[in-house]
């Protein structure tokens, strides 16, 4: 069996919500690019509040390097309006690892967030979410 060497992912703008797809491995290379792929929905985002749904398929532990990066990002689209993040684990043997990581990142940066195991729940709690805070606002 050969594992990927980098994995991949795909960032899409829905309403509200920035609806990201994670493939496999999250190295640092694979982090660099995410980086620099999120700089323009983040922006374009820019004076709304709106939340961040990821999904990741697969074992996609990060390496030190890329969950530094992820840190910094999360920071980022903070600044820009994010206000929450529902993140989704699916077909992975290293699900408890990934919520660890996800876990210090999200914590580190005060950023309210839950993880689930199915997409539909995590849609609607973000969903939810962000309404009742932007009434809030």
């Amino acid at each position: 069996m050969q594992l990927a060497e980098h994995g991949t992912y795909t960032i899409k703008p829905q309403g509200n919500i920035l609806v990201v797809d994670a493939h496999g491995p999250f190295n640092e290379a694979t982090a660099a690019d995410y980086v620099q792929d999120m700089y323009d929905p983040c922006e374009k985002f820019s004076g709304e509040t709106w939340g961040l749904l990821v999904t990741f398929y697969g074992n996609s532990v990060f390496t030190p390097e890329a969950e530094q990066a992820l840190v910094e990002v999360t920071r980022y689209r903070m600044k820009r309006g994010m206000i929450g993040n529902a993140s989704v684990i699916l077909q992975s043997s290293s699900a408890d690892l990934q919520q660890m990581q996800l876990r210090r990142i999200y914590q580190s940066c005060n950023l309210t967030f839950h993880v689930f195991s199915d997409i539909y729940s995590a849609r609607n709690w973000l969903n939810s979410f962000v309404a009742e805070q932007s009434n809030a606002m």
